[in-house]
């Protein structure tokens, strides 16, 4: 055995030589793009073959005492990997002693003497236990404490760095589940999903096992004790700024998220860049305007011109310049490419494109403080600039509801309300309620028109949430309709025949990179290309679902995959 080892750590130090002579290469060359694809494949699979190592090198120093070493052995070591040779490597093998040794455990050794941050240390330790299994405290190994995501994180085709994301969340709830058959049971639950979520949507997985987590820790709080902890908590002055908690109910978020949705997308009045930007200036007093004067300022920039456009463009509030010109001409092939406009209000089109880098959090702050300045002076405090008109819509889900679940309501942002939340938002003004089955929508024009009404797209975005790429996070909010049945060929204005892409995926359809599926009685699903899922399973984007509703989703897509697959459902692939 001394030999198998001695021969592997030499395997691994020319493995170490061979990967600095390639990365050499790889960095003073001219790659042909081909070659520059399989370097970054080859370097994340070497990734994850390194991060099961890591973990797997945490245990064995734990298991095999590494910290106990007397100094002869640490010098033998410094030796045998400076001249790497199979005899250095078997002399190596180093003792233990049980007198004073340099380190007093094994995390103490991974800081100490390889470098390692503590708290990276501690992390690969817990992997450890949960995956590889720990020590007791008379020393005797222990079973791993995630046996199910054990299993996978030594499956060769699954990425352990997933894996231990998944298991980094689950034990940070380990006190929250309790002890006893009923925490084990928890324990178990939430493990089993975690590894469906692995399974069938890796991109969305790690939000998803952060929101069960999440509802573990938040348990069930009762609304007494949930109202004595909301409010607006000021935290004080640090680095210059002064800082603000803000906890509130999830119904309150709700109103929250749809503010931010308007203020985030650039195609409202309230999400006009450059009206943003102004208003900014004057909390920071930056100089704004892109032109001195009038006289500097070009034609297309003079008010007069901007008031031409909005005055075409108010003929009708639901259509925009790129809507018309699609509807009057039957030969184009994109698909409601302006339909991602919100329903309020048209774009300015003379919006800085400069300031659209500028991060989501500061045109946030700055929508809000317009709110509050709005409330002080009567006015929005620049004339570009409207008041954000957050318009939320609750998903309730018509079987739960009859069922009395307790998740059977859903903000469009993915908030999951209680019924008396439910019930009580139900009750105010601003809030469309879109019931749905889990399979279609009630809302079908045919032929009666080109575009889809304001309604239809309200019920579209609120039913679907996002783009509907699997693992795409855009929201509704910035997404297009698109018409799965082109209208130029008889296609109909309804809701089974619509999808909502963000601006890349619908051009990416239109393009034939991917497809999407019409499944009968069903929302439309997507099938990837057989470079990007040689499983070429159906898929839907849960990104924006609850955990339940993920699950849900994922098995409706299973199940409709395995119909399709064995001829028992005809799907319609939509063609480009």
């Amino acid at each position: 055995m001394t030999t198998d080892t001695a021969y592997a750590l030499l395997q691994l130090a020319k493995a170490r030589e061979l990967i600095g002579a390639a990365n050499a290469v790889f960095g003073a060359a001219d790659l042909p793009p081909g070659h520059a694809a399989g370097y970054a494949k080859d370097t994340e699979e070497i990734d994850q073959s390194l991060s099961r190592a890591k973990i797997r090198a945490a245990h064995a120093l734990r298991h095999t005492g590494a910290h106990k070493l007397d100094q002869a052995s640490f010098q033998n070591l410094g030796e045998a990997f400076e001249q790497p040779t199979l005899q250095s490597m078997q002399y190596a093998a180093g003792r233990t002693i049980t007198g004073r040794t340099h380190f007093r455990n094994t995390r103490s050794m991974m800081h100490d003497w390889l470098d390692i941050p503590r708290g990276t240390a501690s992390d690969r330790l817990i992997l450890a236990d949960c995956l590889l299994g720990g020590v007791d405290g008379s020393g005797q190994p222990t079973a791993p404490w995630l046996p199910e995501l054990a299993a996978e994180y030594n499956d060769p085709t699954i990425d352990p760095r997933l894996v231990m994301a998944a298991i980094t969340k689950l034990h940070s709830a380990r006190k929250d589940l309790g002890e006893g058959a009923a925490a084990n049971a928890k324990k178990t639950k939430l493990e089993r999903e975690s590894v469906a979520f692995m399974h069938a949507e890796p991109k969305s997985a790690r939000k998803h096992i952060s929101a069960m987590v999440a509802e573990v820790k938040a348990g069930q709080r009762p609304l007494k004790a949930l109202l004595e902890s909301i409010g607006i908590f000021k935290k004080g002055l640090r680095q210059g700024l002064i800082e603000y908690v803000l906890r509130v109910l999830p119904s309150q978020a709700a109103y929250i998220e749809a503010f931010f949705a308007s203020i985030d997308n650039p195609a409202t009045v309230a999400g006009n860049r450059q009206g943003l930007k102004d208003a900014e200036a004057q909390f920071t007093g930056e100089q704004v305007n892109e032109w001195d004067d009038g006289a500097s300022m070009p034609d297309w920039a003079q008010p007069e011109a901007e008031h031409e456009e909005s005055a075409d463009d108010s003929q009708d509030p639901d259509t925009s310049d790129a809507e018309a010109t699609q509807s009057s001409s039957q030969e184009t092939t994109a698909e409601d490419s302006s339909e991602a406009e919100a329903d309020e209000q048209p774009e300015h089109r003379t919006a800085s494109a400069s300031w659209e880098d500028l991060k989501p959090e500061r045109r946030r702050l700055v929508g809000l403080m317009t709110l509050l300045m709005s409330d002080r002076t009567g006015s929005p405090p620049h004339r570009k600039l409207a008041l954000a008109t957050p318009q939320v819509s609750i998903i309730l889900n018509y079987e739960k509801m009859l069922a009395q679940a307790k998740d059977f309501a859903v903000t469009s942002s993915g908030i999951q309300l209680s019924p008396g939340e439910a019930r009580a938002a139900l009750c105010n003004s601003g809030i469309y309620p879109v019931v749905l089955n889990g399979k279609s929508l009630p809302l079908d024009l045919g032929r009666t028109q080109r575009l889809y009404s304001k309604a239809q797209r309200r019920a579209i975005r609120a039913a679907y949430r996002g783009c509907s790429y699997p693992g795409c996070s855009m929201p509704a909010e910035r997404c297009e309709i698109d018409h799965l049945d082109a209208w130029e060929k008889g296609g109909r204005t309804d809701i089974k025949s619509a999808g909502l892409s963000c601006l890349i995926h619908h051009t990416g359809r239109h393009c034939g990179l991917f497809h999407a599926v019409k499944i009968p009685g069903s929302r439309p699903m997507v099938l990837l290309s057989p470079e990007l899922d040689p499983e070429q399973k159906l898929r839907i984007n849960t990104y924006f679902m609850t955990p339940a509703e993920a699950l849900e989703a994922q098995a409706l897509a299973d199940e409709t995959t395995a119909k399709w697959r064995a001829g028992q459902l005809e799907v319609e692939i939509v063609v480009p």
